[in-house]
C-alpha cells in the first residue's frame, strides 16, 4: 500500500502532468495544473438568444412572455429577487463538464479560465460596492472541501477591482433541487438565507456569483436576504445558466404524451 506521502506525490502528479484531457480525452503535450486541452477550454461559446428578458435574460423562444419593456412576468411580478443576471454560456456540453471539473472534481485552477469567461459576459460599465459569494451549508462545504463560487467570486473581484466578503450565510439545510419545479424550488430555499448578524448594505450595488443559473431560485432566495439588509441593487453573474429553450423544443418534437407529462409535473 502507498503511503500518505506517495499518494500526495501521486496525486500531484497525475494533475500537473495528465495523460489525457478529462474532457475530449486526447493526449495532452502541455504541462498545466487544468487537465483539460486548450481547444476544450475555448470551445464553450458565449450564450446568444433572439428573444430574452432585458433583466434576468431568461432566453424565450419568442417574444411573447415579454412585455413591451423587454421584461418576462416573473420580473415584472418582482419574483425572481435580483436586478440583473449575467451569464458565460450555455450549462451544457463542454462548459458542463467544465463546471463538473471544477464543482465535483475539485480542479481548482479552473477558476482563472472561468474568471475569463465571465468577465466577458458582466459589462465593463456595470461598477460594484461589493462582491458576494453564494453561500453553502456547513455541511455541504464540509462534504466538498470548499465553495466554487467563492472562488469564483475572488477571480472577478480582481477584475472589477471591488472587495469580496462573505455576509449571507446559509442557515437551513435544504434537499437537492434536482427534479422539483419552480414552485417546489422557491418553498425549498424559502428562509434558508440570511444576512449574517450586524452586516448594513445600506444603498450598495451587490454582485452575487455562483456557478450555475439553473431555475434561479436560490439565487433569487439568497438575493432578497441581501435585499433585506439594505442592498439597493443585486445582480447575479455565473459562468453558465440551464436554457430552457431546450426543454421546449423537446417537447415540440413530442408534443403529446411529452407535453401532458411536463404540464404535469409543473416543468411546462
Amino acid at each position: 500500500m502507498l503511503g500518505a506521502a506517495e499518494r500526495t506525490f501521486s496525486r500531484l502528479f497525475q494533475l500537473v502532468f495528465p495523460d489525457d484531457c478529462r474532457v475530449c480525452d486526447a493526449p495532452l503535450h502541455e504541462v498545466s495544473r487544468i487537465p483539460v486541452c486548450s481547444r476544450c477550454l475555448r470551445d464553450p461559446e458565449p450564450f446568444v438568444a433572439e428573444y430574452f428578458c432585458v433583466s434576468c435574460r431568461t432566453p424565450f423562444l419568442n417574444r411573447s412572455p415579454l412585455d413591451d419593456s423587454g421584461r418576462c412576468t416573473m420580473c415584472r411580478l418582482g419574483l425572481s429577487g435580483y436586478d440583473a443576471v449575467y451569464s458565460y454560456g450555455s450549462y451544457e456540453g463542454t462548459l458542463r463538464k467544465l463546471v463538473h471539473l471544477l464543482k465535483y472534481g475539485g480542479i481548482r485552477p479552473l477558476t482563472k479560465p472561468f474568471g475569463d469567461y465571465m468577465a466577458r459576459a458582466l459589462p465593463r460599465e456595470q461598477r460594484f460596492d461589493l462582491v458576494v459569494p453564494m453561500p453553502l451549508h456547513w455541511r455541504r462545504r464540509w462534504q466538498r472541501g470548499f465553495n466554487q463560487a467563492e472562488l469564483l467570486a475572488r477571480e472577478i473581484a480582481r477584475r472589477w477591482n471591488a472587495p469580496v466578503k462573505k455576509v449571507v450565510r446559509r442557515i437551513r439545510f435544504t434537499p437537492s433541487q434536482a427534479g422539483l419545479s419552480l414552485a417546489q424550488r422557491r418553498v425549498n430555499v424559502r428562509g434558508a438565507f440570511a444576512a449574517k448578524r450586524g452586516i448594513r448594505l445600506d444603498g450598495m450595488r451587490v454582485l452575487l456569483v455562483d456557478d450555475v443559473l439553473t431555475t434561479g431560485a436560490s439565487a433569487g432566495a439568497c438575493a432578497r436576504a441581501l435585499k433585506r439588509a439594505g442592498a439597493s441593487h443585486v445582480a447575479l453573474l455565473t459562468v453558465a445558466r440551464a436554457d430552457r429553450r431546450v426543454a421546449l423544443n423537446y417537447l415540440q418534437d413530442f408534443p403529446t404524451a411529452a407535453t401532458a407529462s411536463a404540464v404535469g409535473s409543473g416543468n411546462a
